[in-house]
């Protein structure tokens, strides 16, 4: 391939980008942790929760779930620190 010089500067220019965004995708994948699910829901609850957010939206739901899995384990903490 025959190239002037002003080709050969865009030519490299190009290289020089894909080089920089290689290195952003291979920084990406080396600081990556696998997503595991700490529980895993039944479909009766995913379809319960499914329609409490189209009713309540997103935060709302996330908000009560939140409050009632901190209360839950809360009150077990207490339990299981009072029978030993």
């Amino acid at each position: 391939m025959k190239l002037n010089n002003e080709e050969k500067k865009q030519l490299s220019t190009a290289i020089d980008n894909m080089n920089d965004a290689l290195d952003v995708f291979i920084e990406l994948y080396n600081e990556s942790e696998e997503d595991v699910s700490i529980i895993e829901f039944e479909d009766q609850t995913i379809k319960a929760i499914k329609r409490a957010v189209d009713a309540y939206g997103k935060e709302a739901v996330s908000k009560k779930i939140n409050t009632i899995i901190t209360e839950i384990f809360s009150f077990l903490a207490e339990t299981k620190g009072s029978k030993s």
